[in-house]
């Protein structure tokens, strides 16, 4: 390969590089702007009528998509551990707008953000992944700040913040089955879960129903398209630039939470819930970076053939 060659296969693989940068940041803040929504909705009306009319959205958004790649649907792997993908991922969603109901969202997302501690904890048990004595050491310490963020007593502790550690949990065991599930198409697993989120709320939205006005139905389909954008930006970023590189963006997520969460609520965060946040973050990125350079370490005794 000449110079100039590799020179140009540089600029394209940074500039791949930055744009799966770009997209993970605006699909963070996405997400974030999402919950908000989210979060504002269910004050008013039931987490059922949001997962219905959010699911109505996205569904809308992703049936071209759907339509195009209709023949990835006809032959899906391992159909109960979908099934069962389906429901964690559900429950989880379920959960986290429950959650916002009663806490600030900052505090629900500090909650989710363990999921990496809960994720590398999990596979150990269940996938028999070797997880050496570094990373159970930074399990150990987000444990700790989960402990904090928690304040965890019988005076303090709430059940709102335990339906979203329970989320939370519910999120992590969705991720290890998609880790299972990896040879699954994107479009089945994405559309999959709008799905299962549609159906859920055709079942419990009838409780409790209150009929939307024109405007709430905009703030629906808002936070549905919000979502499904957002997960399209995902994918796209990972397709552009190593999981490596930019999954460790989604930790600005919180920063985002903290910033909508007081200027359309008002919620301020408490000292230990930022410090539980901070210790979080730290064993997650830790967890990351760990996993990162073992993965190179392999690569480099095991070269690919």
């Amino acid at each position: 390969m000449s110079l100039l060659a590799k020179i140009s296969t540089t600029l394209d693989d940074r500039s791949a590089r930055l744009a799966g940068i770009a997209l993970m940041l605006v699909s963070v803040c996405m997400f974030a702007f999402g919950d908000t929504l989210g979060k504002y909705i269910v004050a008013t009306y039931s987490v059922g009528q949001l997962m219905l009319l959010r699911a109505c959205a996205a569904l809308v958004l992703l049936a071209p998509s759907m339509w195009r790649q209709r023949h990835e649907f006809r032959q899906i792997e391992r159909p109960w551990l979908q099934f069962l993908r389906l429901v964690l991922s559900t429950f989880e969603i379920a959960a986290f707008f429950l959650a916002t109901v009663y806490l600030p969202l900052a505090d629900v997302v500090t909650y989710y953000l363990a999921t990496p501690i809960f994720v590398t904890a999990l596979s150990a048990i269940f996938l028999r992944e070797q997880v050496g004595w570094r990373r159970w050491s930074a399990i150990l310490i987000g444990f700790c700040g989960v402990l904090i963020a928690l304040r965890p007593s019988a005076q303090t502790i709430s059940w709102p913040a335990m339906i979203a550690l329970v989320g939370s949990l519910a999120f992590s065991c969705s991720l290890l089955t998609t880790r299972l599930l990896r040879a699954t198409p994107d479009i089945v697993l994405a559309s999959g879960q709008f799905v299962a989120g549609l159906l859920f709320g055709l079942a419990i939205a009838p409780i409790g129903w209150v009929t939307p006005t024109w405007g709430s139905l905009g703030l629906f389909f808002a936070a549905g398209a919000i979502s499904a954008c957002a997960l399209l930006c995902v994918n796209r970023s990972l397709k552009l630039a190593p999981a490596s590189t930019v999954v460790p963006y989604q930790y600005t997520m919180i920063l985002w939470a903290v910033m909508f969460g007081y200027a359309v609520f008002g919620d301020v965060p408490s000292f230990a819930m930022a410090l539980g946040a901070a210790i979080i973050i730290g064993a997650g990125l830790y967890i990351f970076l760990r996993e990162r350079e073992l993965g190179r370490n392999e690569s480099v005794v095991n070269p690919p053939a």
